[in-house]
């Protein structure tokens, strides 16, 4: 595969930009070799700069339910375009497109737009806290939501106990308000409430995507409500990336919990830079104008990127039987995985949730971030670099998750089945 202008142009933006990537999993440094520079997307593919075609089962990290240019998405962002870029100002757009997202979540009354997942897990947080007056918050080991300072404690994916931070440069002191639970299990949970008793909220990925595709066991959530009931904390969704993606409701098409704060992003920005966090009357109204908690952004409800988020949870609610579909191309792909990796004596679990998938290089299943850093990361790195050798574009980290879209068919499936049993001979084989 020939790579020359993309080693180039990493190379000339290693000169002007930290590392060269404006997001630190896109360096590559997981998987090793040049990050292909994408000139173009299309469907269920995308191009590079040197003219190579991979099928892409990232899709940008998953808005792209409906694939790269999609028409229905592109034509109502055009049209937006023609109106203006961004006004300051309220539009209709935001009216709808909250009423589209509320139609379907249990629990959701009111909603606020914001330009980042980051910005609506660290404002539904900040929200949570004054709701309960407790400043203390509990996460989950491996869960990721957003490089704000409170959350980057043992944080999965992009930075793989109490009080230790995942970054440099988070004051002490505010880490310590931060307690580290253990993913489906709940005595651990138990014992950050018996360790503080001053514990406002607990956040959590109710289908964790960044320690690799890790749902939470039901009974694992229903014990979770009911504790957070007991304890006065207010019990916080993270559906970035889940939300709309599992199924059209995320983690509520699986179980029937209703958490008191939802954060949304991906899907219902349709490719553009749009999320969100909704919740109850009573505690949405907390927030300015009309309550005390301090929320603003030029650029929340954007025009351009509403209009984008409209068309594709529009497009998500006329098409339901999108789910089932894309349902069965990912149980299709991990099956065909996971039978290439045994015939090659390779042991391989995988998982599915909607249109998401994930796979870990072990022979234990994985409930948690523990088990999922007992996958062979280097063996993660081999198969990743073989698939991008053959057309296939996976997440480049065995903490990440990945995602079909609806141009995808049988046939785009095989063939990366394909490329699959002919890297796991070639890793085999030592070639």
């Amino acid at each position: 595969m020939n790579l020359l202008h993309s080693i180039n142009d990493f190379n000339e933006a290693k000169q002007v930009i930290v590392g060269g990537v404006n997001s630190p999993v896109r360096a590559f440094k997981s998987v090793g070799g040049t990050p292909p520079f994408i000139f173009k997307g299309k469907g269920a593919y995308l191009y590079d700069v040197d003219g190579n075609a991979y099928i892409d089962f990232v899709q940008s990290w998953g808005p792209l339910i409906f694939g790269h240019c999609d028409g229905d998405i592109e034509k109502s962002v055009l049209e937006a375009v023609q109106k203006g870029l961004s006004f300051g100002a309220p539009t209709e757009l935001e009216t709808t497109l909250a009423k589209e997202i509320i139609s379907v979540y249990e629990g959701i009354e009111k909603i606020r737009l914001v330009n980042s997942g980051t910005e609506a897990t660290m404002s539904a947080i900040r929200l949570a806290r004054a709701y309960s007056g407790k400043d203390d918050i509990i996460k989950f080991d491996g869960c990721y939501h957003g490089h704000s300072d409170s959350l980057l404690m043992h944080a999965g994916s992009g930075c793989a106990t109490f009080g230790v931070c995942s970054s440099p440069g988070v004051p002490k002191a505010l880490s310590q308000h931060t307690l580290i639970a253990k993913y489906n299990d709940i005595d651990s949970v138990r014992a950050c409430f018996e360790a503080s008793k001053n514990i406002g909220c607990v956040i959590i990925e109710p289908i964790a995507g960044n320690m690799g595709l890790v749902p939470a066991k039901i009974e694992f959530l229903q014990a979770l409500r009911e504790l957070c009931n007991q304890k006065g904390a207010v019990l916080i969704f993270d559906e970035v990336m889940s939300g709309f993606r599992a199924s059209l409701n995320g983690v509520q098409g699986y179980c029937e919990i209703v958490p008191d704060l939802v954060t949304f992003g991906k899907v219902i920005g349709g490719g553009m830079p749009l999320a969100a966090f909704g919740g109850s009357d009573t505690i949405m109204r907390l927030l300015s104008p009309l309550g005390g908690v301090y929320q603003a952004g030029t650029l929340s409800g954007n025009p351009i990127a509403v209009s984008a988020g409209i068309a594709s949870v529009c497009k998500i609610k006329q098409n339901p039987q999108i789910y089932p579909h894309l349902t069965s191309l990912a149980q299709r792909l991990t099956q065909g995985f996971q039978d290439a990796a045994r015939m090659h004596d390779i042991p391989l679990q995988t998982c599915v949730r909607g249109s998401m998938f994930g796979f870990f290089f072990q022979k234990d299943p994985v409930y948690n971030f523990q088990d999922a850093q007992k996958s062979d990361t280097q063996l993660f790195a081999l198969f990743h670099q073989k698939m991008l050798e053959r057309g296939v574009y996976l997440a480049c980290s065995q903490f990440e998750t990945g995602f079909i879209c609806t141009p995808m068919d049988i046939y785009i499936i095989d063939r990366a089945i394909q490329a699959a049993q002919e890297s796991f001979e070639a890793i085999k084989q030592g070639a």
